[in-house]
């Protein structure tokens, strides 16, 4: 995007490790005002006191109250949708709070957004809501749902809605790496779920990187992912611990999978493969506009019968060399 200039963004969820990365990604633009909106004072407070610039606005409110949604989207141009219950095991604990903020939370937004005329929102997904056997994942799957109703119902307001999906944000708040690099260098053994599970590997600028692609080139009901590389959990420890650790005194303590977690993550279906358009560095799967009356004609989806899903088992492995930079470049 050429210019931010007189150009106001909402970031729901402003105090988590997206938002601040992306806080400080727009502070470096010409961008008139930024609005970080989330429930938790004493994370602004602690944010206020880090950024100084007058050009952040911080809102106190809940994705749960439309009200107070609909208030801070007046005036907004874009939107960037973070808000969420992240984390699988308490989900699978308070599934209704998960729904409650996923998916009505994501609801009260979407709609804000509409009745506010944002130009654009991009809305935050997770490799988890593809075939999803956890609460957290089944409610951004819903959330996803949710935004492309909203864009098809409203296809022709002007504020456009994009979703991007990924998977694990290295670094990011209650992400696993935090744990095992204070174990590591406490020389601590470091708890394993399973060393042969896989998980996507992305950096928090990446993932600001992701949101700005498809505000700058998404089409209504438009779905983005980045063509990230994975890791066993297996390498990642031994890589942490290769970096940060000492190895004559750490070691791997397999602890068993936690409620809700997969072995592998798919970041696209076999499904969503099928429609998928190739951009290089990034997927996009466009929305199916079709109506509910599928005999009328138009065009006909067909599942290709070569398509595959894009796995955290299927994507390029990083060995334990190349964890270690991606690591010296984000810790």
């Amino acid at each position: 995007m050429s210019t931010w200039k007189n150009k106001t963004l909402c970031i729901t969820g402003g105090t988590g490790s997206f938002g601040k990365q992306m806080l400080q990604r727009m502070l470096s633009t010409d961008i008139s005002e930024i609005r970080i909106f989330s429930r938790d004072e004493n994370k602004q407070d602690s944010l206020r006191s880090e950024c100084k610039d007058s050009r952040v606005r911080y809102i106190i409110g809940d994705v749960r109250d439309a009200k107070s949604v609909e208030s801070a989207l007046s005036g907004v141009s874009y939107v960037f949708h973070a808000a969420a219950l992240k984390q699988v095991p308490s989900c699978e604990f308070f599934p209704q709070e998960a729904v409650a903020t996923n998916v009505i939370g994501s609801a009260n937004v979407l709609n804000a957004a509409v009745a506010n005329s944002v130009e654009s929102i991009v809305c935050l997904s997770t490799d988890k809501a593809v075939y999803p056997i956890n609460a957290m994942g089944q409610t951004k799957a819903l959330m996803e749902k949710t935004a492309q109703a909203i864009a098809r119902q409203n296809n022709n307001t002007g504020t456009r809605i994009t979703i991007t999906r990924y998977g694990n944000v290295m670094m990011s708040r209650g992400s696993v790496i935090p744990i095992f690099l204070d174990q590591a260098r406490n020389g601590l053994h470091l708890t394993l779920t399973n060393p042969k599970m896989t998980r996507f590997m992305m950096s928090l600028e990446e993932s600001v990187e992701l949101v700005l692609f498809a505000l700058q080139n998404g089409e209504n009901g438009d779905l983005f992912v980045q063509k990230a590389p994975a890791a066993t959990m297996a390498n990642l420890a031994n890589a942490i611990i290769t970096a940060y650790g000492n190895p004559s005194l750490s070691a791997l303590n397999v602890i068993g999978v936690r409620h809700g977690e997969k072995k592998a993550e798919t970041l696209l279906s076999t499904e969503e493969m099928s429609f998928a358009i190739d951009l290089g560095s990034y997927f996009k799967v466009p929305i199916d506009n079709r109506s509910l009356d599928y005999l009328s004609g138009g065009s006909i989806k067909e599942i290709s019968l070569e398509a595959e899903s894009f796995t955290s088992d299927n994507t390029k492995q990083l060995n334990i060399q190349e964890i270690v930079q991606l690591l010296l470049k984000v810790v």
